[in-house]
């Protein structure tokens, strides 16, 4: 079992910057990919990003490529995300998750990520 708890959300303008944290325990995260997810209110869980093992690969959303990164620090069993120059529909609950087997190669369907943080709020207002 992964337990994943996300921090970092919060309030602020569109143009902001914000950075997402996600510490992991349970089990040391050097062998999985790791990734976020977000739901905004009324939609369905939407892919942000995932990272390999080593941090070498990563992928994006459309909506979010050029501003956001993902980043690990295995040493530290954590997960970071940070957004820049972030827009009102950026608005969500943003969730730090783990792929099926911890395998980089899965899909952008949530079904395929089997642990889930608790999430953490970002509100952007414009």
């Amino acid at each position: 079992q992964v337990q994943l708890v996300e921090s970092g959300g919060g309030l602020v303008q569109a143009g902001g910057s914000l950075r997402l944290s996600c510490a992991a325990s349970g089990r040391t995260i050097s062998s999985y990919a790791m990734g976020w997810f977000r739901q905004a209110p009324g939609k369905e869980r939407e892919f942000v990003a995932r990272i390999s093992t080593s941090g070498g690969s990563t992928r994006y959303a459309d909506s979010v490529k050029g501003r956001f990164t993902i980043s690990r620090d295995n040493a530290k069993n954590t997960v970071y995300l940070q957004m820049n120059n972030l827009k009102p529909e950026d608005t969500a609950v943003y969730y730090c998750v783990v792929p099926r087997s911890g395998n980089y190669y899965v899909g952008t369907s949530s079904s395929f990520y089997d642990y889930w943080g608790q999430g953490t709020q970002v509100t952007v207002s414009s």
